[in-house]
């Protein structure tokens, strides 16, 4: 099983390439089963409004929002290895 992080961006959004650049550190950084990819809430705004993504940056990680804002990255980090733990458990 692998877990998937989508991170909600929108054009002209500042805190948006950080967030970028903190998901795929943390991915790089724990090195388990993970998958990323960024949502351009223009082209995908059916899928974010049904999620309940109301700004940006957000973060949904498999599939639900988790994050209706920008996290730290001790939050973010916290989550995953969470979730880590229960693939292998």
């Amino acid at each position: 099983m692998m877990i998937k992080i989508e991170i909600f961006s929108a054009p002209n959004c500042n805190r948006c390439g950080k967030g970028k650049i903190l998901v795929a550190e943390l991915v790089a950084e724990l090195a388990a089963d993970i998958s990323w990819r960024v949502v351009d809430v223009v082209e995908e705004i059916d899928y974010a409004v049904a999620l309940g993504v109301l700004s940006t940056p957000a973060i949904a990680i498999d599939g639900k929002l988790v994050f209706a804002s920008l996290p730290s990255k001790k939050k973010l980090r916290e989550e995953l290895l969470q979730r880590v733990a229960g693939l292998k458990s």
